[in-house]
């Protein structure tokens, strides 16, 4: 695989500082049952890397010690196949957070994952689940073939227990990722063809759609390299950059902790091994901060940064503006 780090770390993107940490997202380990082209965290079935016990405890050490972080987001490789996922769950709802589940929907399928589907909904747990197109082939294609069916029964799942569902509580969005080296469409348009088609084809209800933008790292960087797209890709995100954006990049409010405790400004930045800066110090561990610490620290940037301020932005809460233009479709 191609490294785009040394492609990366010489940047002009303008520099930020943090605001206060509202949201610690925790990566628990990079095994899942997926391996899809788009991915930036270069995860799969064959990866072993997973969060420990007392990982996790220092992780509920932290929340417990930051009142301003009142947001959980979990993700991975599959957050679910870590095998103290569950554990971490009610600890964190027991405490009144908001917990967020970065699901690929096939989890729900997968051998082990019994009740899963009913644990999240028992939990109030909010899940933002990965649908890169609302039509099969394009799915099939980013993600393995049979993806789309399975991903289909899984949202018919978890509509039954009321995800989705207007009154619920129970919270379900959506992520799109354009299918190759482009921008994703606006999404409050694509957000419109998706809710029309999943509910008119298979009966499927959700409440948001975000878009992503795909990241120069890992696998989607790697693949961007071979085909001699990466530097075209590049100038793309840099032409579209908008400075308006910068004010409400995530990495101002988030903090990323990779499996074993270390802390990133990003999850992007963690995938690239680039640490949040200590006094002397090359990593930082969660055990060793607390939220405050963090508030007005500099943050480190270079050029994927780019790719969250790129046009109508991008973040893990999709979209960071209005864009008015008409959308093409998730095809494109």
């Amino acid at each position: 695989m191609h490294a785009t780090l040394p492609l990366l770390v010489r940047s002009d993107f303008p520099s930020l500082r943090r605001g206060v940490v509202d949201t610690l997202q925790v990566n628990l380990g990079y095994r899942c049952n997926q391996s899809c082209q788009h991915c930036h965290v270069n995860a799969g079935p064959n990866r072993t890397e997973e969060m420990s016990a007392e990982t996790i405890a220092a992780v509920v050490a932290f929340l417990d010690a930051s009142p301003n972080a009142r947001t959980l987001d979990l993700t991975g490789g599959a957050p679910e196949l870590n095998r103290h996922f569950r554990d971490l769950v009610v600890a964190a709802r027991d405490r009144g957070l908001r917990v967020i589940d970065r699901c690929n929907l096939t989890i729900l399928e997968e051998p082990g994952q019994d009740g899963l589907a009913d644990f999240l909904a028992a939990q109030g747990v909010e899940i933002v689940a990965s649908m890169p197109c609302y039509l099969e082939d394009n799915v099939d294609r980013q993600r393995g073939k049979g993806t789309f069916d399975g991903s289909i029964r899984g949202l018919q799942r978890l509509n039954a227990l009321g995800y989705g569902q207007p009154g619920s509580g129970l919270v379900l969005n959506l992520v799109y990722n354009p299918q190759g080296a482009s921008l994703p469409p606006p999404q409050a348009a694509l957000q419109a063809d998706y809710k029309r088609h999943l509910a008119q084809h298979f009966g499927v209800v959700f409440n948001q759609l975000f878009t992503l933008a795909n990241m120069p790292i890992q696998r989607f960087g790697s693949m961007l390299v071979s085909k001699g797209e990466f530097n075209a890709y590049m100038s793309l995100l840099r032409s579209a950059h908008r400075d308006d954006n910068l004010m409400q990049v995530m990495c101002r409010n988030l903090l990323s902790v990779d499996w074993q405790g270390y802390v990133y400004d990003c999850d992007f930045n963690q995938q690239l091994g680039l640490p949040i800066h200590g006094a002397g110090q090359p990593r930082l561990h969660l055990s060793e901060l607390t939220a405050a610490r963090l508030e007005d620290q500099p943050i480190r940037v270079a050029d994927h940064c780019f790719g969250c301020t790129a046009g109508q932005g991008s973040s893990c809460g999709g979209a960071l503006a209005e864009a008015t233009a008409a959308a093409p479709g998730c095809g494109l």
